[in-house]
C-alpha cells in the first residue's frame, strides 16, 4: 500500500494511514485547491483560513491532527492532516473550480481503501497497474511486489521485537545492505545516480538485485523468529547475519556470471534529445 504519496491531477497529496482512515495534508489539499504556486503560498493560505474558521467557531482546526509527513527536504516534519470528513469541509470553504472533481478523487480513494481492506489482493493488482504503466516488465513487478510482502514481514518481526522507530529500521536495514551488497542504501543510490530523497531505491534495481535484497531480508526474519533477540544491538548482529548469507550467495553468484550483481541500470527516463 502506497502510504506516502497520492495523486490528484499530476498534484502529489500527502497522506498517512491513521487511526483506520486516511489523513490526508491540509496544506497540499490547499494548493491544489488554489492553484498555489509553491508550498509556502499553500501555507500562507491555510494560516489565513484556518484563523477565519477559528473565529467563526468551526471545529475543523480542532478536529485537524499534527500528524508526522515527510517533507521535501526528506525530513518529517508534524503538519496539519484532516480526514475526508474534515477535507469536505475545507473545500466548501475555499472558492474553486477544482472544488467538485477533488471531491470526487477525495470519495474514489476512501472507497478504494476500504476495498483493499475486504481484499488485500486489489492494492497489489492497483501497484501492479501503476508499475505496467511506468514500463516495468510483469517479471520485474512480481519480484517487486514478493520483496514487498518479505519486507513487511520483517518490519512486523522486528516491532514484535520492541523496534518500532523509522530511524531504527533504517540502521537495520543498512546493516542488512551493506553486508548484502558492501553498499549502504545512500551508497547504492549514487551508483544508481538518483539524487532525489523521495525516489526508491529498490524501484530502480535488476531482477538480481532484487532478489539478493529479498534473500537477506528474509533470512533476517527467520533468524530473529528463532533466536527472538531483544535488544537493538541484538537485532543489530541478527541484520548483518541475515545479509551475509545473501553477501556470500551474491558473491558465488558473480563469480559463476564473471560480472558484478551491482548495477548503475536505474529505471529514471531517458533525458530527452535537444533538437
Amino acid at each position: 500500500m502506497q502510504n506516502k504519496i497520492i495523486i490528484f491531477q499530476d498534484k502529489a497529496i500527502r497522506r498517512i494511514w491513521h487511526e483506520e482512515e486516511w489523513y490526508f495534508s491540509v496544506v497540499d489539499v490547499v494548493g491544489v485547491l488554489t492553484d498555489s504556486k509553491d508550498d509556502l503560498t499553500a501555507r500562507k493560505y491555510w494560516n489565513k483560513l484556518s484563523q477565519r474558521l477559528k473565529e467563526e467557531g468551526s471545529q475543523l482546526v480542532t478536529i485537524c491532527h499534527q500528524l508526522k509527513l515527510e517533507a521535501s527536504d526528506g525530513k518529517k516534519y508534524a503538519t496539519d492532516c484532516a480526514n475526508t470528513q474534515g477535507l469536505f469541509r475545507i473545500i466548501q470553504s475555499i472558492p474553486s473550480p477544482r472544488a467538485e472533481p477533488f471531491k470526487q478523487w477525495l470519495a474514489k480513494v476512501g472507497y478504494e481503501r476500504v476495498q483493499e481492506i475486504e481484499n488485500p489482493e486489489l492494492a497489489q493488482e492497483r501497484m501492479k497497474e501503476l508499475y505496467e504503466k511506468k514500463g516495468y516488465s510483469k517479471d520485474w513487478i512480481d519480484k517487486r511486489l514478493r520483496g514487498i510482502a518479505i519486507r513487511q514481514n520483517l518490519t512486523d518481526e522486528w516491532k514484535d521485537r520492541g523496534i518500532d522507530s523509522e530511524k531504527d529500521f533504517a540502521i537495520l536495514t543498512s546493516e542488512i545492505s551493506k553486508a548484502t551488497f558492501g553498499l549502504t542504501p545512500s551508497e547504492y543510490k549514487q551508483v544508481k545516480g538518483l539524487t532525489k530523497k523521495n525516489q526508491n531505491l529498490r524501484d530502480h534495481m535488476t531482477d538480481l538485485e532484487l532478489i539478493f535484497t529479498m534473500l537477506g531480508e528474509k533470512v533476517t526474519t527467520e533468524i530473529s523468529k528463532t533466536e527472538k533477540p531483544n535488544t537493538f544491538g541484538e537485532n543489530k548482529k541478527v541484520a548483518k547475519r541475515g545479509g551475509k548469507v545473501a553477501g556470500v550467495a551474491r558473491k558465488e553468484t558473480e563469480k559463476e556470471l564473471g560480472k558484478s550483481i551491482i548495477s548503475k541500470k536505474n529505471y529514471l527516463p531517458k533525458p530527452k534529445k535537444k533538437g
